[in-house]
């Protein structure tokens, strides 16, 4: 049977060369994907850890000092080194120049840093520092020069009392209350030499547009503290020697460390991620690719495949007249099937990994300050899934042809085909299962969303399994059923275009006659064109709510915060007003509060008149009406929620993101903040530079004793990164494109040879060869039309309900149309349906009607 195979495989070389290309490409799609998934989980893990350099150990902050978190860390066989993430602010002035930058703490080896020295060495003394480029040319300084630091020393720690009511007796414990206000700060100066010069590779710290470097010691001075330990917990990284094993080192220290959730950098990121967004959303959306794109490779390599084998019937009924089984005929079929699984497969993997990798290569050179890696990491898993995939779709598409052919008996099998019949109708089984998918995959479909949206799971991933699940049934189901549905759709848009001529007459007559045909072919470019819109649809619509996520994560631009209680120069304001790229400058008052679980947070007291300075929609509205607008970590998942505080006056929020609260004068009244004015909050214009207006700030506030810190820097690299990921789509979306024009291309050749009989006896009553050739254009074009405007419907369909599913938990999903797409995808479809066609049609006309009639 395999010499058989390999001869019918040689017989049909050309046919199997069209199945062939749809699998490659479809196992390439579906290698690309996972390699690019990878990829998009590396780089989003590492820009959410991007401050933990590439330590392998994170111990999160503990209930014990520093100096002894870190003593014990560095006791435990087989750590490297262990440093703790210190960060702090520092003025530094050099003449009449100042600048106010955040400091984070050197690292003992290079691993555990997020910064990179250009110039010079890393601080060793408290006497150093290390500043960003852009700080030392704003102050026309180098390395080697000396600077003047400025800090403040209170005489007393502020303290906040979380179970004493200010105002009586009547307090309950947890209630708010306003931290003592700070007297008798004293300020101090001395000399300190800048040692080098850092740049932050990876916007580890692009919120506050860069950062230096300084000793822990440094930090702790001109934080105001005499101690470390006095900063609070914070965050320990732990490198491991390169023969160490990291779980052993880990066991370890979660030992001397008294039960410390002791995590992996990878795990840091996770839970970096699912507190960001409320769920794993990287790894939703990389999930949600890969099970997109098997489910579409297997639907059009199952559409090729089939009509190959369903055009071997009479072949294999000759076969079977010379002596060969039923099962020797069914082996040798699936027999085929599988070494053009194989082949094509694995050819689609090399071809996968090599589109990954020049898209990687791409990506690095271009987009600077985003974690990518430099060449591909192909893993077990991502060449063998592909490969699974292809041959098993391949078999399972030549299964129900191959047992169909088998049954008919020979001499039924070998008599000339009779055509197809306009009655012919699918049965009352396929409408059954096909609405049982349809209806039963929508449902699904919709839980999944509402389940995300609601935020009740208990699992994040399993909206997103529930989704895809009902996505795919129904995506089925509606294939299913398209011999149903699609000819009668084909014939009602059929009909104006039969006015045009008696070709076009013919082409719409003609979609009727075989539904089946009809509907196989449509259904190449239905499957591709509905991804591509799908895809289209989820990123717009993915990235507005990213946006809007980005904007209530941070609600401000811009702040600038001057010392507590001290007001800021009004001519300052006036300076960064006039600022290019600045559109509104609001003063607020900030105050330390006590929150309810007893944790200090900074609030700003905005008045309402300046609601509009929020980027965030949600919360100046709030403001407007009198609310005041609280971090989620304060009041948990309760939108709405009382503080008693002060005089036992209640306090009406709204939880929103960000890390911030901002306070209405009512609700800072009822607290006991009385501050004066001491910070500035920015909003920019639209498409200004973020980072060139946080430069220009620092430069315009230089003079005061004053930080800056941009939410909408922070924001820009963050949204830098999604471009890339949607960088990575777009290229999935060109082999989507390209999978779904080989399946119109294969399944219309295939169906004008098998008609060429049928074209012969048109020929014969007279109709010419550009009759001919027009008529099968058109047809084309009609049926891959019809395909291209069902998949767009389908498309902004799922592609709303995959962002929402994904996005749900962060924000509002709405769907978001991209009009320029989608007149694209129907004018490449059209085209396609005209090329696809007109080749065949092309040789059909030239073959002489007597020759065409003739019995194979």
């Amino acid at each position: 049977m395999l010499r058989l195979t390999l001869a019918q495989m040689r017989r049909s070389l050309g046919r199997l060369v069209a199945a062939g290309v749809a699998i490659l490409l479809g196992s390439a799609f579906v290698t690309a994907t996972l390699t690019a998934g990878d990829v998009i989980t590396r780089g989003g893990y590492d820009a959410m850890t991007a401050a933990y350099g590439t330590a392998d150990l994170v111990v999160p902050p503990v209930d014990a000092p520093m100096s002894q978190v870190l003593a014990t860390a560095r006791a435990v066989p087989g750590v490297t080194a262990a440093d703790p993430l210190l960060m702090g602010w520092g003025t530094f002035e050099s003449g009449r120049r100042t600048v106010n930058e955040t400091l984070v703490s050197a690292p003992s080896t290079p691993s555990l840093g997020s910064l990179e020295v250009v110039e010079g060495r890393v601080p060793t003394s408290a006497t150093e520092v290390a500043l960003p480029a852009a700080s030392a040319e704003r102050l026309g300084v180098g390395v080697g020069d000396t600077l003047q630091a400025r800090w403040y020393v209170w005489p007393e720690e502020p303290t906040g009392d979380v179970t004493a009511d200010p105002a009586g007796e009547d307090a309950e414990a947890g209630d708010a209350v306003a931290a003592p206000a700070d007297d008798d700060v004293e300020e101090l100066t001395g000399d300190v030499v800048l040692v080098g010069l850092v740049e932050d590779p990876n916007n580890a710290w692009s919120r506050y547009g860069g950062a230096g470097l300084a000793t822990v010691e440094a930090i702790t001075r001109w934080g105001g503290a005499t101690d470390p330990d006095a900063f609070g917990p914070t965050n320990v990284l732990v490198d491991v020697d390169g023969d160490g094993d990291v779980e052993t080192v880990r066991a370890a220290l979660t030992q001397e460390l008294a039960g410390a959730d002791v995590l992996t950098r990878d795990e840091a990121a996770a839970r970096a991620v699912e507190q960001w967004g409320g769920g794993n959303v990287i790894v939703m959306v990389v999930l949600g690719f890969a099970a997109v794109a098997m489910l579409v490779a297997a639907l059009v390599i199952a559409n090729t495949f089939q009509v190959i084998v369903a055009q071997r019937t009479r072949m294999l009924a000759l076969l079977r007249c010379v002596g060969a089984r039923r099962g020797q005929l069914r082996t040798a079929v699936l027999l085929e099937a599988g070494i053009l699984g194989v082949v094509s497969g694995v050819a689609g993997v090399v071809t996968g990994l090599a589109l990954a990798q020049g898209a990687l290569s791409v990506l690095s050179r271009t987009q600077d300050g985003v974690p990518l890696p430099t060449t591909v990491t192909p893993t077990l898993g991502n060449v063998l899934v592909p490969v699974l995939v292809a041959v098993l779709v391949t078999v399972g598409a030549a299964l129900v042809p191959a047992r169909a052919a088998t049954r008919v008996s020979p001499v039924a099998a070998l008599r000339p085909a009779d055509a197809p019949s306009v009655r012919a109708r699918p049965g009352r089984v396929r409408l059954v299962l096909s609405l049982l998918l349809t209806v039963g995959g929508f449902v699904a479909l919709a839980g999944g969303v509402a389940l995300a949206r609601a935020g009740i799971a208990v699992d994040a991933m399993l909206p997103l399994a529930i989704g895809v699940l009902g996505g795919g049934a129904s995506f089925v189901g509606l294939l299913v059923g398209s011999p149903l549905w699609v000819p009668k759709v084909v014939s009602a848009l059929g009909r104006p275009v039969g006015a045009i001529s008696t070709s076009a007459r013919l082409a719409a007559a003609n979609t009727l006659r075989n539904p089946r045909r009809t509907s196989a072919t449509s259904t190449a470019l239905v499957i591709g064109v509905t991804l591509v819109v799908m895809m289209s649809t989820g990123a717009v619509s993915a990235q507005q709510s990213l946006a809007r996520g980005f904007d209530e994560r941070g609600p401000v631009d811009l702040l600038v915060l001057g010392t507590p209680g001290e007001a800021l120069d009004a001519a300052g304001r006036d300076d960064v007003a006039a600022l290019d790229g600045v559109e509104t400058v609001a003063v607020s008052s900030v105050a330390d509060v006590e929150t309810p679980d007893g944790r200090a947070t900074e609030v700003l007291v905005l008045d309402v008149a300046d609601a509009g300075v929020l980027r965030d929609d949600a919360a100046a509205a709030a403001l407007t009406d009198g609310r005041s607008v609280v971090p989620r970590w304060w009041s948990g998942d309760v939108v709405r929620m009382e503080l008693h505080a002060g005089d036992s006056a209640v306090l009406d929020v709204v939880a929103r993101g960000g890390d911030r609260a901002l306070l209405t004068p009512q609700a800072a009244q009822a607290l006991g903040i009385d501050e004066a004015p001491s910070a500035l909050l920015v909003r920019l214009t639209p498409g200004a530079d973020a980072k060139t207006v946080l430069g220009d700030v620092r430069d315009v506030v230089g003079d005061d004793s004053v930080r800056v810190e941009s939410a909408a820097a922070e924001r820009q690299s963050d949204e830098q990164i999604v471009d890339v990921v949607l960088a990575i789509v777009i290229g999935l979306l060109g082999v989507a494109v390209m999978i779904a024009l080989i399946g119109v291309a294969n399944t219309l050749s295939l169906s004008v040879i098998e008609r060429r009989r049928e074209s012969a006896t048109l020929r014969a009553v007279g109709l010419s060869r550009r009759g001919l050739r027009w008529m099968l254009a058109t047809e084309g074009m009609l049926i891959s039309g019809v395909g291209a405007l069902i998949g767009v419907a389908l498309g902004l369909v799922y592609g709303w309900a995959g962002a929402a599913t994904v996005f749900g938990p962060m924000s509002e999903v709405r769907l978001s149309v991209p009009w320029a797409q989608l007149g694209g995808v129907l004018l490449v479809a059209l085209v396609a349906g005209f090329v696809a066609s007109v080749l065949p049609a092309r040789a059909a006309a030239r073959t002489p009607p007597v020759a065409a009639l003739g019995v194979d």
